[in-house]
């Protein structure tokens, strides 16, 4: 492993990012959009010829970018990701997310914390880090290869699977893997290939399944473990043929949580490398062809509209996914953005989830912690709420709450009852960050503070400054639509002609 520890911008030799004498800023999102960031394609070039250096090598770099400002993310990005490494943000080298990330890391690498359910420190979860894997798939010859999109590099591998039509990394079927770890996970993009039809009646039977009535897939992966021991697990599933026409088969067995990070890994990777993609025309088209197909409704008719359970959530991902910082990228600088693709682009599905539609839970004095709904509705004044984006935990205090505990009643004997319930989402906090690498940020803020806007940023905004709510009630400042007026949009499109 090659850790790149970094204290502010590449300024030296063909991977700079910005000029020393400080005539011009860092660049930002607006300025590579308009092709006027003097350095970018340069490093971008340089990054991703050393990147093919270390994968040729079998090295992993992984990157620790401590400071305030940029420092290169964004043009080293691709180093990281196709050699499987890691990238932590933080504001310092004093910051407890680089230490506790750095730590685990480092204690895994050396084989401290591989043995099962154990990790490098007392409460955390073992990692399971490996080193020089390679994943091939090995399709029915009725499905062919498109890509892969994840923490990879193509070998070049082409066989009779491999397809014309390439989705992230394709044109074979083996990826060299560099580093990984029990939580790495890629998203494999498959095609039905096209039956070659001999004459007359087999013509119109062929199709997908016309040789069997069902398809098998292979993925194998090898991989090598710090003691030293190589590991290959061969996984083989197989999957019945349907006919198109049939929705309610396709519909039973749909996985909306799956379809939804799919969805984002594929959008993420278009608009990094296709130059005239517009990701929010090209989600909704998605979506609203879904609703189209898959939909029961009555024609011209949006009250008659409904999806079936296995899809019913989708659309909501796709919403709160159209608010993510993965495709808004105002507010955010490249290095952030680069950041956050390269976790959402190797994680697995319940954490890629996490990061487009966050977790909410509540606290109050009326029971058990419970989960509420992703809305500004869900703010009062004597309940605490425990925000978990993947990236950054953040424990809410209602303005109730925060007076209490100003006032130290948590401390009087009388009191207990308010102490537990303040100790609550602290301590299901710190399991979170026990478990999670790398290790997320600690937000903990009171109703009407500056630090709120962690929370506030990721609420459905059902009440804005535009709305009629009673007083006292918490709004959102946006002019973004609420998950309501989105569905009335979504559904009133679906049932057009």
């Amino acid at each position: 492993r090659v850790l790149l520890f970094v204290g502010g911008p590449v300024t030296e030799g063909p991977g700079a990012i910005v000029d020393k004498n400080m005539d011009e800023a860092v660049r930002q999102h607006k300025d590579i959009a308009k092709d006027t960031a003097t350095f970018y394609k340069k490093a971008t070039k340089f990054y991703e010829g050393l990147s093919a250096e270390l994968v040729k090598n079998g090295h992993v770099m992984d990157i620790f970018a401590c400071a305030l400002d940029q420092i290169g993310l964004a043009e080293m990005k691709v180093a990281v990701e196709r050699t499987g490494g890691v990238a932590v943000l933080a504001e310092s080298f004093h910051h407890p997310v680089f230490k506790q990330s750095f730590s685990r890391l480092v204690s895994e690498s050396e084989g401290e914390g591989a043995a099962a359910g154990s990790g490098g420190e007392e409460g955390t979860t073992s990692l399971g880090v490996a080193a020089r894997g390679t994943f091939e798939v090995f399709p029915s010859r009725d499905v062919k290869i498109n890509g892969v999109i994840g923490p990879c590099a193509p070998l070049d591998k082409k066989t009779a699977a491999v397809s014309e039509t390439q989705i992230g990394w394709g044109g074979t079927s083996a990826w060299r893997m560099c580093g990984l770890d029990a939580g790495t996970t890629v998203a494999v993009f498959l095609e039905v290939a096209q039956q070659e039809a001999k004459s007359g009646k087999e013509a119109a039977a062929a199709g997908p399944g016309a040789q069997a009535q069902q398809f098998f897939l292979q993925f194998c992966t090898s991989r090598q473990l710090p003691s030293g021991e190589q590991r290959l697990r061969v996984c083989t599933l197989t999957r019945a043929w349907t006919d198109a026409a049939n929705t309610q088969h396709l519909t039973q067995g749909f996985d909306q949580e799956a379809a939804a990070v799919v969805l984002a890994r594929l959008a993420t990777h278009k608009m990094e490398y296709d130059d005239e993609f517009d990701p929010m025309r090209w989600l909704d088209r998605k979506l609203i062809g879904l609703a189209k197909k898959f939909g029961e409704y009555r024609k011209d008719d949006p009250q008659s509209f409904q999806l079936a359970p296995t899809m019913s959530l989708y659309p909501q991902f796709l919403f709160n996914l159209r608010r993510s910082q993965f495709i808004q990228v105002f507010n955010n600088s490249p290095d952030e953005t680069a950041h956050c693709r390269v976790l959402l682009h190797r994680e697995s599905v319940t954490n890629s989830l996490i990061m487009i539609q966050p977790v909410l839970l509540a606290y109050s004095f009326n029971g058990q912690p419970e989960p509420v709904l992703l809305d500004v509705q869900s703010i009062a004044a004597d309940r605490i709420l425990l925000l978990d984006s993947f990236f950054t935990v953040v424990i809410f205090h209602g303005v109730s709450i925060a007076q209490w505990r100003k006032a130290e009643y948590h401390k009087q004997a009388e009191h207990q009852a308010f102490a537990q319930l303040l100790q609550g989402p602290h301590h299901d906090a710190k399991s979170i960050l026990a478990e999670r690498f790398p290790v997320p940020r600690l937000v903990d803020c009171d109703q009407h503070g500056s630090q709120a806007r962690f929370l506030l940023t990721k609420l459905n905004p059902s009440a804005t400054y535009n709305s009629n709510v009673p007083a006292g009630s918490d709004i959102i400042y946006t002019d973004d639509v609420s998950l309501q007026v989105f569905m009335d949009h979504l559904k009133k499109l679906a049932v057009q002609d």
